[in-house]
């Protein structure tokens, strides 16, 4: 039996009836832009968090474009950031003109490696934005010392890190500015994109409030060119209503992740998820580690990669580098340690690797039938 990565289906069911409530308000109200569900979700977001100013937009990654606006970062500044991530983290600030240049992760947590940052700073960067990958924050404290004494800003890339803590504080309360995505496989999804930025500087809001409404304030006048990237009343209703349940799923995902620690320890290959001790994790994903002893260079096992279909971390970001110009400083791991790959939970996904370790995985995981992300 597969066991699905995410099951949308487990996570609705129960909330469907207030869903239906919340959507028929708008329908009766028929505010579809900015009404009033969404400032109702800023709030509720500020007070989850701790942060003092949620601003609402479209999507994941208009949230970071935003971000990137709202600093002043423009064309040839150049924005430090991690190889490891979805495309929108660099898309996000060449799409602002500036430069993203790559620094190496830490191969432990694969979010962006503190010890490296320094050495690529020049006088052209003028900010880090570290990515909070699949549910751990990545190590704030280390990374905003380096930001204060170079003066540089920070924006946290937190679409996969909702509620995620870093020695007892929330992420997207470290940097200038946070972002969250609402992307339907997040831990807390949409039905359809949005997104969101959050800050503790007055100004700083004020000035997101108006980038993602064209740049106008008051109406009809515009300060800056900005974008469209309201959030959808729709959208809104639906993630208040779902905010309710996001801390009891977080702690579900932790507890179907300390099955799965139990279950596959000791099993040879394989490395379970590592989290700092400082860190609390949501689990946005979990992600093993296989190492195959050896018995294939990189370069076979990305050829197995390629004969089956699945595309490896490194071949993506290369490609990526390369089609865009990005720089890149230092040697990144890009998710492939020598012989080691990462792979994520979806347990019927793991043929990509060996196939005598992927028996063993599937002997002590899949009697159970628990899907990672079936809360």
């Amino acid at each position: 039996m597969k066991v699905p990565m995410l099951d949308l289906n487990a996570q609705y069911e129960p909330l469907m009836a207030d869903i239906r409530v919340a959507l028929d308000k708008v329908f009766t109200e028929h505010h579809y832009i900015m009404g009033s569900q969404v400032k109702a979700l800023e709030e509720r977001m500020q007070e989850y968090l701790g942060i003092k100013h949620a601003i609402g937009c479209a999507s994941g990654t208009d949230a970071l474009v935003l971000a990137i606006k709202a600093l002043g970062i423009e064309e040839g500044d150049e924005v430090i950031t991690t190889p490891f991530t979805f495309f929108a983290t660099a898309s996000s600030i060449w799409r602002n003109h500036a430069r993203p240049v790559f620094v190496d992760i830490d191969p432990k947590t694969f979010n962006l490696d503190p010890a490296r940052i320094e050495a690529a700073i020049t006088p052209r960067t003028k900010a880090i934005m570290p990515v909070h990958l699949f549910g751990q924050c990545a190590d704030m404290e280390a990374i905003m010392a380096i930001a204060t004494k170079h003066n540089l800003k920070v924006i946290e890339d937190n679409a996969q890190g909702i509620g995620s803590t870093w020695n007892g504080k929330m992420s997207c309360s470290f940097g200038d500015i946070g972002t969250l995505s609402f992307f339907p496989s997040k831990n807390l999804g949409a039905m359809g994109d949005a997104g969101m930025c959050l800050t503790n500087d007055d100004e700083m809001a004020a000035n997101l409030r108006q980038l993602r409404v064209h740049g106008e304030n008051p109406k009809y006048y515009h300060k800056w060119v900005g974008l469209n990237s309201r959030l959808d009343t729709m959208q809104a209703a639906v993630l208040l209503v779902k905010l309710e349940a996001l801390a009891a799923w977080s702690e579900a995902r932790r507890a179907n992740a300390a099955y799965y620690n139990e279950h596959l320890a000791g099993i040879e290959d394989l490395t379970t998820p590592y989290i700092d001790p400082k860190a609390v994790s949501i689990y946005n994903q979990y992600t093993l580690v296989t190492s195959p002893s050896g018995r294939a260079d990189e370069a076979s096992a990305r050829q197995r990669h390629r004969l089956r279909g699945i595309l490896s971390p490194a071949s993506a970001s290369a490609r990526m580098l390369q089609r865009i110009g990005i720089q890149r400083r230092g040697s990144a791991h890009l998710g492939s340690h020598g012989s080691k790959s990462a792979f994520h939970p979806h347990l019927s996904r793991i043929n990509a690797g060996n196939e005598r370790l992927r028996g063993r995985i599937h002997k002590r995981v899949l009697p159970l039938r628990r899907s990672m992300c079936t809360i």
